[in-house]
């Protein structure tokens, strides 16, 4: 036989066996997606979605300024007795281990399965997935940066552990996804520095931050890298479905795998992924700052602060109904833990939380908007200086707003693209953002029509008063007045 025909035959019989081999593989990913899907649509969830629960579940999509309202909102309102231990910052822990009614992580849905879903309430909030991937690749260079200080990579690293080893804080390389992209960005800035310094030239060429190659990864080489694809495309698509690379169920590896080799069962996860916005008790959006943060206090924070009221209500009634001991094993252990301490140190904790507490329960919706818009501008401030001296190192590189204005087109339509998960389920985070923001407006009026319209009823029958007096002086003046008349019409006649 001609080789030629053999090659042919040959070519055509491998495109056959890769062709029934993908489809097999499809076959496989689709059974395993919908199969699913499938199961987390009936998983139980809280139906009532517009009651605050026992446990309340703040799933914190990263670069969503997810930190402002867990700075500037929950630790204002829950006392950290209710926080869940380590929640924000390390983030494998068991909750049933300890009773706690505020969990704020950036685990994702998963988590659900160690919690009583009957019991939790779960809110996010959404970002514009174009804005979110920027955030995050701008933020694992600032981080990224800060190792800048130490002669080579080696030296950082080992500085890095000995520091978070000595310490009990928590480096931002514990909290996922930062554990996994800021030390690929710092081994890439060591690289480049590196051979700059090989070159013998310090100075880089000045344009768009986002496209010095001399001094840090361009945002393209970021934007295509497969550790991206994996943690930060559709991120918030993942982890409000519970698929990403931190989740809890074992299949969520090859889940996503699947999603990304076959683009259309994306629609799958994306549904699952919209139905539990759907459940949330509140939807936030970064974008919408102003109107984001009067919902939340209006809708989460007042029915915190209705919470603790009741709690500490049961709690002043129980002491007044208790005899002999009145300690609780809970206050013994906390007693013996800090033991070690000066009774002057333990009273002086004890009248700050006393005076925190009294401040919670009394706090109006008004007043906790007001102590969130004063924290937010201190954070933001504080956030602004530890980002300035970041990116010093990395001069003349600095990101801005301004500086986002020199994104090509090309590479903004790439992340949209990349992101087609991200970006329905933002377009329907803003439908259900509107809907909601109006029902709130709605109640809002009406509650504030109701006070109007007892005020006016009140002025009213305050007005009724005077009102009849004067009839009356009135009545008792055109009396006088005809008498007196008739009297004079007597005596001319």
């Amino acid at each position: 036989m001609d080789p030629i025909i053999k090659l042919i035959l040959l070519l055509i019989f491998f495109r056959i066996a890769c062709a029934s081999t993908d489809e097999k593989n499809f076959e496989h990913c689709e059974r395993l997606v919908k199969s699913w899907a499938l199961s987390s649509l009936h998983q139980g969830i809280n139906k009532d979605k517009h009651t605050l629960q026992d446990l309340l579940f703040f799933l914190h999509v990263p670069r969503t300024g997810g930190r402002s309202y867990y700075h500037c909102f929950l630790k204002k309102l829950y006392p950290n007795s209710q926080e869940c231990p380590r929640s924000y910052d390390k983030l494998r822990f068991d909750p049933s281990k300890t009773k706690c009614r505020l969990l704020a992580t950036h685990d994702d849905y998963s988590m659900m399965e160690k919690l009583p879903k009957e019991r939790t309430s779960v809110v996010t909030i959404v970002r514009n997935p174009v804005d979110r991937v920027l955030s995050s690749y701008e933020f694992s260079v600032e981080v990224a940066a800060r190792f800048l200080v130490h002669p080579d990579l080696a030296s950082a690293t080992k500085m890095s552990k000995r520091v978070r080893g000595k310490t009990n804080g928590v480096s931002t390389l514990d909290i996922w996804p930062w554990k996994y992209l800021v030390p690929w960005m710092r081994g890439d800035l060591f690289t480049r520095r590196d051979a700059r310094r090989q070159k013998g030239s310090s100075e880089a060429k000045r344009g768009s931050p986002y496209d010095m190659e001399d001094i840090l990864m361009p945002l393209k080489e970021f934007v295509d890298d497969p550790i991206v694809h994996d943690i930060v495309h559709n991120g918030a698509t993942f982890q409000i479905a519970g698929l990403t690379n931190n989740s809890y169920l074992t299949e969520s590896h090859e889940i996503r795998h699947c999603i990304q080799e076959h683009k259309s069962l994306g629609q799958h996860v994306l549904h699952v992924a919209k139905k539990r916005l759907d459940a949330m008790l509140y939807v936030g959006l970064t974008a919408e700052h102003k109107e984001s943060a009067t919902m939340f206090a209006n809708v989460v924070g007042a029915q915190v602060i209705s919470q603790l009221r009741d709690a500490n209500f049961s709690m002043d009634t129980l002491a007044v109904n208790q005899t002999g001991n009145s300690s609780s094993s809970h206050l013994d252990s906390e007693l013996e833990i800090n033991v070690d301490q000066n009774n002057s140190t333990l009273d002086e904790k004890a009248t700050v939380q006393d005076v925190s507490e009294a401040k919670r329960e009394n706090m109006t919706v008004a007043e906790l908007i007001e102590v969130y818009e004063g924290c937010i501008s201190s954070l933001l401030k504080t956030q602004s200086r530890r980002r300035f001296a970041s990116l010093k190192r990395i001069s003349p590189a600095n990101f801005s707003k301004e500086a986002r204005r020199s994104i090509s087109d090309e590479v903004l339509q790439q992340i949209r693209t990349l992101n087609h998960l991200d970006v329905e389920l933002f377009s329907y985070a803003q439908e259900i953002f509107a809907m909601r923001h109006v029902q709130l407006m709605g109640n809002l009026d009406m509650k504030d029509g109701t006070k109007s319209k007892l005020n006016r009823s009140l002025a009213f029958e305050l007005w009724k008063i005077p009102s009849l007096v004067m009839l009356f002086i009135l009545l008792l003046i055109l009396f006088l007045f005809a008498n007196a008349r008739r009297r004079v019409s007597k005596v001319k006649v």
